[in-house]
């Protein structure tokens, strides 16, 4: 089943390990640069945006849409979704891999990698909610890292801490989903903070409420994009029960992220009227709100009840992309857009190509990573020695 074998006298050069190749190169030299020069070398944040993409792109909407390792582990593990099985491994991949980047993206906006340990280990500012992100993330990041260690103990032939490891799976699981609900929903508590910054349409009391909630239906549609990416690509190593039950994992997420998105919509249609502020939708900021909320909220939570009820898959697989993109949007609005929105055009943040540049690299680091894996690991199929043993 491996792809080594099947790969054996193929060519290295393809046309993706080429683009692969210089996105890379220019990544390491971008990153030369940003450690050796400062933040100023390559980026445009200043002291009104002291965060920039790599906040709003690599870490909040990294963290949203690596969500779907616990919401699959927990419908499976938890809530007895055996159906979902087949879907645990590669969503629990995504997200191991997610929240690794996020890490790794983190080091160009602190400048000092071997700071990144402090708040853990020596300066605990335990009355500070970026603490709590971070003890999260970093007790999250280790989870998962042990949920995903199965896989590679197959590869590997390491059967008797391959049986340890699946014996916990549950403890895992559960903590997985601990930490998941206390870190997504403190990311949206991170911009509480700034009251005066963030437009009234976006900042709310309920921020952390809204990042937990979207965090579920981003992170099963980020599966489902995912799963649709990865049938395209390496159709070839899936198994007949993956593939078999690929139909199954597509039609009930469709089904719960229809109900979980027209449900955010509600609370957040309750909190405008909570906090009073049906004054700015008429306004060109509300313009921009309803797009959002209609768009990229309403719109997909119909599409995927349409799809879900006839059955429609290519049209819930376009609407799991049309969804990640939503919590992109939303994610920039919450960070970006609408933050300094005071603040005339010229004194606007936007980001450098080499800020761009440096998000592409840490994608496609992501995405290398993965190809490696499921290209040698059992992700997409069972072991032949551990079949009906998950």
């Amino acid at each position: 089943m491996s792809a080594e074998v099947k790969s054996a006298g193929k060519s290295a050069l393809t046309p993706f390990t080429v683009v692969a190749g210089i996105i890379v190169i220019i990544g390491l030299i971008l990153s030369g640069l940003r450690f050796v020069g400062g933040l100023s070398t390559i980026t445009n944040l200043d002291n009104n945006y002291p965060w920039g993409i790599w906040i709003s792109f690599d870490l909040l909407c990294g963290v949203a849409l690596a969500a779907g390792g616990y919401t699959t582990s927990a419908a499976c593990y938890l809530f007895g979704m055996k159906r979902y099985h087949s879907a645990v491994r590669p969503a629990l991949l995504t997200a191991f891999l997610g929240y690794a980047l996020v890490v790794f993206a983190l080091h160009y906006d602190l400048g000092r990698p071997w700071r990144l340990v402090y708040p853990i280990f020596y300066s605990q500012g335990t009355s500070s909610l970026l603490f709590e992100v971070g003890l999260c993330v970093f007790l999250y990041l280790n989870v998962l890292f042990i949920e995903s260690t199965p896989a590679a103990f197959e590869w590997l032939g390491f059967k008797k801490i391959r049986n340890v490891v699946v014996k916990l799976t549950l403890p895992l699981t559960i903590m997985g989903v601990v930490l998941s609900t206390m870190h997504q929903s403190s990311l949206g508590a991170l911009y509480l903070i700034a009251p005066s910054k963030v437009h009234p349409l976006w900042y709310s009391i309920y921020l952390p409420l809204f990042f937990f909630i979207s965090s579920m239906f981003a992170g099963m549609s980020m599966v489902l994009f995912e799963s649709t990416l990865a049938h395209k690509a390496f159709h070839h190593l899936m198994d007949e029960e993956h593939k078999r039950e690929s139909e199954g994992v597509a039609l009930g997420f469709a089904k719960a992220c229809s109900w979980i998105m027209m449900g955010y919509f509600v609370i957040k249609f309750l909190a405008l009227a909570v906090e009073n502020k049906w004054g700015y939708l008429f306004t060109s900021w509300g313009m921009w709100w309803w797009v959002e909320m209609i768009g990229f909220i309403v719109m997909p939570a119909l599409a995927y009840a349409i799809g879900a009820r006839e059955k429609n898959l290519p049209l819930i697989r376009k609407t799991a992309l049309w969804t990640v993109l939503g919590i992109v949007l939303n994610r920039f609005n919450v960070s970006l857009v609408a933050f300094n929105w005071y603040l005339p055009s010229s004194q606007k943040y936007f980001p450098t190509l080499s800020e761009i540049g440096i998000s592409v690299f840490v994608v496609t680091i992501g995405v290398l990573a993965y190809r490696f894996i499921v290209t040698h690991m059992p992700i997409f199929y069972e072991h032949p020695e551990y079949k009906s043993g998950h």
